[in-house]
């Protein structure tokens, strides 16, 4: 039991269910690792029972959880405080707020003078002497002191004690003299001027005039107060049950008392951003946490809009350099907005990869998340290619001509996309781009973004200096360079500052061709515009785990659990965040994150969102099997997430496809954002277990007909992926088992399109099969249909294969029409087939949907 109960103070799972009605115990020796990757030492039964210890010892002094969320603009405290409290916040921008949390009947405003921080709370016959006194002046005021205290006109409660001689003269000179009383303000000592001690008397202290003066100020509260303090809890010392430490309550289930909720609030007042939260009890206890304040929910999409989902490297034009670039997305997204009414353009990961031979070329794995790769450049783009002159323009002028060679054999000679290959031309061009000095304004323009990126891009530079010359891991790297921070690091990084510059400026010039493609999108007249993907996870050995090494949990995998479909799990081979470090971090990764990919995104995408909520950890050397359920503080995520989506004005959509844990498809959608629903997958599954019909989808999603993960729709409708799958080995039925089935749910999709109407071609054509099931989209409330741009000309060949390696050219294909042969970006402009599917939305407007109108430039309110 102890190891459970410390598994659960730390959100470890120790069972996980896989299936309904089946529970599956954790492994112990997984729990122990991964609590150590937490740094918590379980490994043996007396570290198990100190551990706890440690955990309930901290758990009784809390006040605060780590971070505290507030969602504007909802009334009230997001957290359980005891009253009185006095509460401070020290805004991002350098502001500051305070109020007191108030007692029963009182102000929820600004408060009089509060007490110093750690000042003791004073007893309750303090309070007593104060509430009568206010109820008597003219008999505190003419009671001389007596030898204990005891005057006639303060007289304690009955049984109660009554207040010491220096009280007495607090109260009496509060009582004659209010407003010095009220406009005293605690000093270092505690020294109030309008509250100050008779001559020779000692000092009453800071907690006893807070009381008087807050008595004085609001006399009614204070005489109406029975024994014992102000919230009317029993009179003693000590703290009674509802001053404990205080579990958080989200603020959609709080309402303030009667007498605070017209008065003003000053959680109320706060502006969103992410703050620091202090608290000071009556009782002298402090405490303070990050306090996250956001509005309650991410813009969604300006009416409906429909647009396309395209894998930006297999998207190649007639200027590409053998893989599609930022030129290109640009060039698509102003076509698909003027030509297609197209309203968004979503691509995968752009993120930096880990530079290799071969380079990993899946866009889920990257080597930071934060900063895009310069592979994605249109070297012609770049300002300074212009005035490359002498032996370098003769230099750059065959290096055009090398990657001309290689977009012909992708584009006419049937050669896979070949990244290594592009990123050496590239690379080689953009040293002799760069030799070109930028001028004043250029140069200004650079410096302004080195200090919007600060340290965060100082590091990713430096890691990028280093691994040209240590390798990519830098897990290998000399011992004195492992680390960021360190003395060696610091004189390797100056020795390299040329190679340091040079990865800077890459990242500046991906940025400004970044923007070049949002603004293309939004003067297109595209409402929502480039919708960008957020990779859950990156590579050990890359520059976001070097330089973020305390937020990793070292020795752990993230991936997935065993399931119907993969009986084994996965291991994804990514370092998963500690939550327990982007607590304390007030969740600095995290936002620094979401900024950097937000800067030039209508909006963005989060693969696997679920791990907002949790994710599964598979230590090292262990199977997937062996893995557990480690949990975030999701509301902390979503309020980070909803808080920086707000002020890049974005819409924010989550893949929840697959397991998803009760709960978090509805916690997502009431913060706004929206799901993903593929048109195979949705059925009645608490029913008849048929095709859902279109009414019956969600409202908040991109709904579509597949994934760069799932086969596309031609494929399905073919039966081609079944047929691929077994050419690999990789199907776990007999060949004719898995097509009976597969040609069952088509048929059954397809005679429900046409019982709607929406298959007018007739179940015979695979265009008309692939023009119904857009159709059906069409018809769902989604706000958002994502049209697979494969789909568009009949490609057949999925981008991904999930369980493969080498045996299938995984993200290095282009977009190819039905039978295999590549088309650019010109072809697909042009392609009868493209335009026939994209009639589906030019047709007249469903019952219920508004026409579309772009506005050029607009961003969603």
């Amino acid at each position: 039991m102890g190891l459970a109960r410390l598994a659960a103070l730390h959100g470890v799972a120790m069972t996980h269910s896989p299936s309904t009605g089946v529970t599956v115990p954790v492994p112990e020796t997984t729990v122990v690792s991964v609590l150590a990757a937490l740094g918590v030492d379980a490994s043996t039964p007396e570290a198990v029972r100190a551990a706890l210890a440690a955990a309930d010892a901290a758990a009784a002094d809390r006040l605060l959880p780590a971070t505290v969320v507030l969602w504007l603009p909802e009334p009230g405290s997001p957290v359980a405080l005891p009253h009185g409290t006095r509460v401070r916040v020290r805004l991002e921008d350098g502001g500051t707020r305070e109020w007191r949390e108030p007692r029963d009947g009182a102000s929820a405003g600004t408060v009089p003078p509060a007490a110093s921080p750690g000042a003791p709370d004073p007893v309750p016959v303090v309070r007593d002497a104060v509430a009568q006194a206010v109820a008597h002046p003219d008999a505190a005021t003419a009671a001389p002191p007596t030898g204990r205290g005891e005057s006639p006109g303060t007289a304690a409660s009955p049984g109660a004690p009554g207040p010491v001689p220096v009280v007495r003269d607090a109260v009496a000179q509060a009582v004659a003299n209010p407003e010095a009383a009220t406009a005293a303000t605690p000093t270092g000592r505690g020294e109030s001027p309008g509250t100050a001690a008779s001559p020779g008397a000692p000092d009453p202290g800071p907690a006893v005039r807070d009381v008087v003066a807050q008595a004085v100020a609001n006399p009614d509260a204070a005489a109406a107060a029975p024994a014992g303090d102000a919230a009317g809890r029993p009179a003693g010392p000590g703290l009674g049950p509802a001053e404990g430490p205080a579990p958080r309550t989200p603020a959609a289930g709080f309402r303030p008392s009667a007498g605070a909720a017209a008065l003003p609030d000053g959680w109320a007042q706060l502006p969103p951003g992410v703050h620091r939260l202090d608290v000071y009890t009556v009782d002298g206890r402090t405490a303070r946490a990050t306090l996250v304040v956001a509005p309650e929910a991410v813009a969604q999409p300006q009416g409906r809009a429909h647009g396309f989902l395209v894998q930006l490297y297999s998207l190649l034009s007639a200027r590409s350099w053998g893989m599609g670039d930022l030129g290109d997305l640009a060039e698509l997204a102003s076509w698909a907005g003027r030509a297609l009414g197209a309203g968004f353009v979503q691509v995968n990961p752009l993120h930096a990869a880990v530079p290799g031979a071969p380079t990993d070329p899946s866009p889920y794995r990257p080597s930071s998340r934060r900063f895009p790769d310069p592979v994605h450049l249109r070297i012609e783009d770049v300002p300074e290619y212009a005035y490359v002159t002498g032996q370098d323009r003769v230099r750059l002028d065959a290096l055009v001509e090398k990657a001309a060679g290689l977009r012909t054999s992708v584009l006419d000679k049937g050669a896979l996309i070949d990244r290594d290959a592009v990123w050496e031309l590239k690379l080689q061009a953009l040293e002799l781009v760069l030799r070109v000095p930028p001028g004043p304004g250029r140069r200004a323009e650079y410096c302004d973004f080195l200090a919007a990126q600060g340290q965060a891009l100082d590091d990713h530079a430096t890691w990028c200096a280093f691994a040209e010359v240590y390798g990519s891991d830098w897990h290998a790297w000399p011992a004195g360079l492992r680390d960021p921070r360190s003395t060696e690091t610091g004189r390797a990084r100056r020795e390299l500052m040329d190679r340091v510059d040079f990865h800077c400026r890459l990242a500046w010039l991906t940025d400004e061709q970044l923007a070049a493609a949002s603004r293309a999108a939004h003067d297109a007249g595209m409402g929502v515009g480039i919708v960008h993907d957020l990779a859950v996870g990156v590579h050990p050995g890359g520059a976001d785990a070097w330089a973020q090494q305390d937020a990793f949990a070292g020795g752990m995998s993230i991936g997935a659990p065993p399931d119907a479909f993969n009986a084994r799990g996965q291991d994804w081979g990514l370092p998963p965040w500690r939550p327990d470090v982007l607590a304390t971090s007030a969740y600095a990764p995290y936002r620094g994150l979401l900024r950097g990919l937000l800067r030039h995104a209508g909006a963005l995408r989060l693969d696997h969102v679920m791990g907002l909520f949790r994710l599964w950890w598979v230590p090292a050397g262990a199977e997937p099997t062996q893995g557990t359920y480690v949990r975030y503080d999701a509301e902390a995520m979503l309020a980070v997430l909803v808080l920086e989506a707000h002020r890049a004005g974005a819409v924010v959509i989550g893949e929840d496809l697959g397991t998803v844990e009760p709960g978090v498809r509805e916690a997502l959608s009431r913060r706004g954002v929206l799901g993903t629903s593929v048109l195979w997958f949705e059925r009645d599954w608490s029913g008849t277990g048929r095709p859902l019909a279109p009414e019956g989808w969600r409202e908040g999603c991109v709904a579509t007909a597949t994934t760069h993960d799932l086969p596309s729709t031609a494929a399905r409708l073919t039966g081609e992926h079944v047929a691929l799958r077994h050419r690999l080995g990789l199907l776990t039925r007999p060949l004719e088992q898995e097509r009976t089935d597969d040609s069952a749910e088509v048929a059954e999709w397809l005679a429900y399109l046409a019982r709607l109407g929406l298959l007018p071609e007739g179940a015979g054509t695979e265009e008309g099969g692939i023009r119904a099931v857009y159709r059906f989209l069409r018809r769902t409330p989604a706000r958002m249909v994502g049209v697979w741009l494969p789909d568009a000309v009949g490609d057949r060949r999925p981008q991904n294969l999930p369980g493969t390696w080498d045996q299938y050219p995984n993200w290095r294909l282009p977009v190819a029409d039905a039978d295999g042969r590549p088309l650019t970006l010109e072809d697909l402009a042009a392609s009868p087939r493209l335009h026939g599917l994209m009639d589906v939305f030019r047709a007249s407007e469903p019952e219920g949907e508004e026409p579309r109108t772009g506005t050029p430039g607009a961003r969603p309110a």
